[in-house]
């Protein structure tokens, strides 16, 4: 890459280019969850996790308010975590199912977790501006190499790794749908394992794990 991982994310934890998330941030991490009154919050950009060897990489959305806003590791401290990190554990490419704080011991295998948006948006809603100001972070994590699959977890991720990749008109986003680049590298989408989903049995675990599966083996 002509920007390391470590690099990269020490520009990600550093950036204040959007004043309306810096300043939610900060205030989750002040004024805090009483169930989590006693822990330290992160309150800053999450940066990129996992193996920085990766071949594969995972594009979610943002960071949640108590989860990696807190932690201050992607997809950590909340149930979409639980969800993605299980599945990730029965693939094989994850040393453990749980992802409870940053000191945890977890680790993964051929896998970098990444997001649209690195800092936690109100109500999960990043503004459209706010995803234009965070793509050049995308932009250099996916272009800094050739990458085996990339797993769009939503919609939105779905829609920002198209565009990176210079696709028009963008394909349709689905759960399990996928797309081969000239590059080599498979696109695949998924539902977002985000509470509404779950709940609602949109997204079921063996459907998650059926998807990651094959983003884990491809190739």
């Amino acid at each position: 890459m002509d920007l390391s991982i470590s690099a990269l994310n020490d520009r990600i934890v550093s950036c204040d280019r959007c004043p309306r998330l810096r300043t939610w941030c900060a205030q989750v991490a002040r004024d805090k969850r009483r169930s989590y009154s006693d822990d330290a919050y992160w309150g800053k950009p999450v940066p990129n996790f996992g193996d920085t060897s990766a071949e594969r990489l995972i594009v979610g959305l943002a960071p949640a308010a108590h989860g990696a806003n807190r932690t201050g590791r992607m997809f950590t401290g909340d149930r979409s975590g639980e969800w993605l990190y299980r599945a990730l554990h029965r693939a094989g490419a994850a040393n453990q199912p749980n992802s409870l704080h940053i000191d945890d011991g977890l680790t993964l295998k051929n896998v970098l977790i990444t997001a649209v948006n690195h800092c936690a948006p109100p109500d999960n809603k990043p503004f459209p501006l706010e995803v234009v100001s965070c793509h050049e972070y995308l932009e250099l994590l996916i272009r800094g190499r050739v990458w085996k699959s990339v797993l769009c977890l939503g919609s939105i991720a779905w829609t920002e790794v198209m565009k990176t990749y210079g696709l028009r008109p963008l394909p349709e986003f689905g759960h399990g749908t996928y797309v081969d680049l000239s590059n080599g590298t498979r696109v695949i989408g998924s539902y977002h394992p985000s509470q509404q989903n779950t709940f609602t049995g949109r997204l079921t675990e063996e459907m998650l794990d059926e998807v990651v599966s094959s983003f884990i083996s491809y190739r």
